[in-house]
C-alpha cells in the first residue's frame, strides 16, 4: 500500500481488512493479479475520502471491492480474449482410473480452482450476488446496493448461482454421468450432428483454446458446436484423464509426443466449460499419463 502512514487510523483500518478484501475479489475474478488489482483500486479510493463519513469500514470497502470486481467481470464479458490470465495455472493431469495416493493433495488444491470454473459461467451479477452472500455473508440489502438493483432481485440472482453450483457435483460422485454428457458431446462432433450437440452445450458454454500463439476463446453454443468437429478426431485417439479433478482427455501423436488436453466442465447435463490445451510448451510442462 503506497504512501500510507502506519499510524494513519484509515491505513489501518484497511490494512485490517485487506486479506479479506483480497479473498473476495479473488473469489469474484478468479485472478491473483486482478485481486491485487481491485484491493489496490479500493486503497486508492479510501485514501480520497473523508473518514468520518464512513459509518462502516469493513462494509464500505466491501461494497467498493464488489463494484470494481462487476466492472472488471463486465469488461471481460466484452473482451472475451483477455479474460483468462492466471486462473487455471497449472493443470494437474491425472489417469481417470482413480487417482494414485500421491496425486490427492494436487487434487485437494484443484477444487478451489474447480469452483472458480462454474462461477466463471455465471453471469457478473449472479456471480456477485452469489460470491458476497454464500461465501462471505454480505446482506442482500448492501448487495443490491452495488447491483443497483432490489433486494428481492438480489435474492433472485443468487438463488440462480446457488442452483448452478449446486448441480457441478464433486467429480467421483458425478465421474458416470459426467463421461456420458462428453461421450454424446463427441459422439454428435464424430457425425456432424449439429443439433445432438446444441443438447449437450449450455447456451453460454465457454470454450478456451492455448495455443502456441495465445489464447482464443469462444462464447456461445453455436459457435462452439460450428468448431466442435476440429477437437473431435483427436479426442477420438486419446485417453480419458481427470484435468484438475474434471474429465478430461489427452491424446498423442504418432511419435509419442502429446498433441491436446481437453477439460470439460458439466453442469447437470450440460458443458459449460471446455479448455483445450494445444501448445507444445504448456503440454511438456504438464506431468502426464503414459498413453494405452
Amino acid at each position: 500500500m503506497s504512501g500510507a502512514h502506519p499510524t494513519d487510523p484509515l491505513a489501518e483500518g484497511f490494512e485490517a481488512q485487506r486479506d479479506r478484501l483480497r479473498a473476495v475479489a479473488h473469489r469474484m475474478l478468479g485472478s491473483h493479479a486482478d485481486a491485487e488489482d481491485a484491493v489496490q483500486e479500493a486503497w486508492l479510493r479510501l485514501s480520497r475520502q473523508d473518514a468520518a463519513a464512513i459509518d462502516n469500514l469493513a462494509g464500505w470497502l466491501t461494497t467498493v471491492v464488489g463494484r470494481i470486481s462487476l466492472d472488471t467481470l463486465r469488461a471481460r464479458r466484452a473482451r472475451p480474449e483477455v479474460s483468462y490470465d492466471d486462473r487455471l495455472p497449472s493443470l494437474v493431469v491425472t489417469a481417470d482410473d482413480g487417482p494414485a495416493p500421491e496425486d490427492a493433495a494436487a487434487l485437494a488444491d484443484s477444487v478451489g480452482l474447480a469452483l472458480l470454473v462454474v462461477l466463471e459461467s455465471l453471469a457478473p451479477a449472479e456471480r456477485l450476488a452469489f460470491v458476497l452472500h454464500d461465501l462471505f455473508r454480505v446482506p442482500f440489502d448492501e448487495i443490491a446496493r452495488i447491483l443497483g438493483r432490489s433486494t428481492a432481485a438480489a435474492k433472485m440472482l443468487a438463488s440462480r448461482a446457488r442452483r448452478k453450483v449446486q448441480a457441478t457435483e464433486p467429480p467421483a460422485a458425478a465421474a458416470g454421468e459426467q463421461r456420458r454428457v462428453i461421450d454424446a458431446f463427441l459422439a454428435a462432433a464424430r457425425h456432424g450432428d449439429f443439433e445432438g450437440l446444441l443438447r449437450v452445450l449450455d447456451p453460454e458454454v465457454r470454450l478456451t483454446v492455448d495455443t502456441p500463439g495465445g489464447r482464443v476463446v469462444t462464447l456461445g453454443a453455436t459457435r462452439v458446436a460450428e468448431g466442435a468437429r476440429l477437437s473431435a478426431g483427436a479426442a477420438a485417439r486419446g485417453r480419458a484423464v481427470l484435468v484438475d479433478g474434471r474429465p478430461g482427455i489427452v491424446s498423442w501423436r504418432a511419435d509419442g509426443d502429446p498433441l491436446s488436453v481437453i477439460a470439460f466442465t458439466v453442469v447437470g447435463d450440460r458443458i459449460v466449460d471446455i479448455r483445450v490445451v494445444v501448445d507444445p510448451a504448456r503440454l511438456a510442462s504438464m506431468n502426464l499419463p503414459e498413453p494405452q
